[in-house]
């Protein structure tokens, strides 16, 4: 697997590995595991976005991409807030 994508941090795991999301368009097409504290500083954290180049299939560059995360968490908030809006609707 090789070229550049779209990377989200899922989780990571014990501190130590960081599970990564590749995605091509808006579907997640592999999932890789990186030592932590290979990330851009910004991205140690779930959620972060980057920009992953593989070359034979091994990490070769990450890239945080701090527009791209701020869009996304915004989205995923803004979908919590609806979803809230929903459910306290029902309660009344």
């Amino acid at each position: 697997m090789d070229g550049t994508y779209t990377g989200v941090v899922d989780r990571i795991e014990d501190g130590k590995i960081a599970v990564v999301l590749l995605e091509e368009g808006e579907q997640v097409i592999e999932q890789i595991d990186v030592p932590a504290d290979r990330l851009p500083e910004p991205a140690q954290t779930d959620g972060g976005v980057l920009s992953v180049t593989l070359e034979e299939g091994e990490v070769v560059s990450m890239e945080y991409r701090a527009d791209a995360t701020r869009d996304r968490r915004e989205s995923a908030q803004e979908k919590l807030d609806r979803l809230s809006e929903k459910l306290s609707d029902r309660e009344k």
